[in-house]
């Protein structure tokens, strides 16, 4: 695979497959016809120049390419290939030894890691120190002979690289640890949401009680005054008759 390819391969928006120009209506009844023909033969190779003798236009790559990806084969084999990247079917965590490195704990999730972890961790610190004390010492004589600084480095990179492996391990336990505290977060944040609302409800049903006490003395110091009203109604009326002249009774019936 040359650049261009690879780069190709690599961009996040690939242009289509050069072969897709072969998928025409003519290829792909001529695979029809080859399928048809040579469905006694098996999966072994054929002579498809041979089988469709009496087709034109036979191409010269193998009619086969045009088939589907087979499904099964990639269950089988557990990942695919696209764009240059290998992509499984079931999205893992590979383990440190799976990927070739030296690995100082349990695999198995359901054994207590901390042990072995808590030995890792005493092993870097003893290390570390005898990293210093081997930078104090001086050099050897024997040039081929590899410093022990170079070996206590080694062993150094070999428990960092346990450590950050386990850790690697535990990011689910994690995700599912602050998915819960999360939520258990949204809980406390409702049910306190809900219990100002109880209480602004409590307050407005309270002043929604005292305006009502007003009004119903409101209303009944009205009713009073209304029930007081026509009794001085009827005192001026009779006050404005008793005032009345004969000068004012007699204009009055001529203008009637």
């Amino acid at each position: 695979m040359d650049d261009d390819q690879e780069a190709e391969l690599r961009n996040p928006f690939p242009s289509p497959p050069s072969h897709y120009t072969n998928y025409t209506s003519h290829n792909l009844k001529l695979l029809s016809l080859l399928r048809e023909r040579t469905a006694e033969l098996g999966d072994g190779p054929v002579n498809q120049h041979g089988i469709l003798s009496d087709q034109p236009d036979v191409p010269d790559w193998p009619l086969t390419d045009l088939e589907k990806p087979r499904v099964d084969w990639i269950q089988d084999e557990g990942h695919y290939n696209v764009f240059g990247d290998t992509w499984f079917l079931k999205e893992t965590i590979p383990s440190l030894a799976e990927m070739g490195g030296h690995q100082l704990y349990p695999e198995d999730l359901a054994v207590d890691r901390r042990p072995a972890l808590l030995s890792i961790l005493r092993s870097m610190l003893v290390t570390y120190s005898a990293l210093l004390g081997s930078l104090l010492a001086p050099p050897t004589l024997d040039a081929a002979a590899q410093p022990q600084w170079q070996r206590e480095v080694e062993w150094i990179t070999v428990l960092a690289q346990n450590i950050m492996a386990a850790a690697n391990d535990l990011r689910p336990v994690q995700a599912r640890a602050s998915l819960e505290l999360m939520m258990r977060r949204q809980l406390e944040l409702r049910r306190e949401e809900t219990k100002a609302i109880h209480d602004k409800c409590d307050s407005l049903e309270t002043q929604l009680a005292e305006l009502r006490k007003v009004t119903q003395k409101a209303e009944a110091s009205a009713s009073m005054t209304k029930n007081e009203a026509p009794s001085m109604q009827g005192v001026e009326q009779a006050n404005k008759f008793t005032v009345l002249s004969k000068d004012d009774l007699l204009r009055w019936a001529e203008e009637i």
